[in-house]
């Protein structure tokens, strides 16, 4: 009787290891690709940054911040998220002079999970 309730219990801890170490990586929300392209150069202004992600954000608790070379936000307001395509957030953006341009993402996704990541990309010529 002690042999086959250690099997079981083996069996359950292997399982719940899998589980563990495979879950949180399909629950997670990573930048999938934006718009201008994560270390691009634009030859002007955007006037809105797009970023796409891997799973549906919570608008509530997803924000992005885009900043020039001393650290000054240059977006236009807060980040939206349109409830028809809540797997992407955009941002309005001032006029950029050219120059390079630092894009910072912190999410949460709709199963709770929270990520965060920054690039670069230029305007006008590198």
């Amino acid at each position: 009787m002690g042999n086959m309730n250690s099997k079981i219990i083996a069996a359950a801890l292997a399982l719940a290891a899998t589980l563990t170490t495979t879950s949180p990586l399909l629950a997670h929300a990573f930048l999938d690709h934006s718009d201008p392209a994560v270390g691009s150069t634009v030859p002007t202004s955007p006037a809105v940054m797009h970023l796409w992600f891997t799973q549906e954000l919570e608008p509530a608790f997803s924000s992005v911040t885009v900043s020039d070379q001393s650290g000054a936000a240059v977006n236009d307001g807060s980040a939206t998220i349109d409830p028809s395509s809540p797997s992407e957030m955009t941002v309005k953006l001032k006029s950029l002079p050219p120059g390079t341009y630092t894009v910072k993402w912190h999410v949460l996704s709709v199963d709770t999970h929270t990520t965060t990541g920054d690039f670069n990309f230029q305007v006008g010529k590198g």
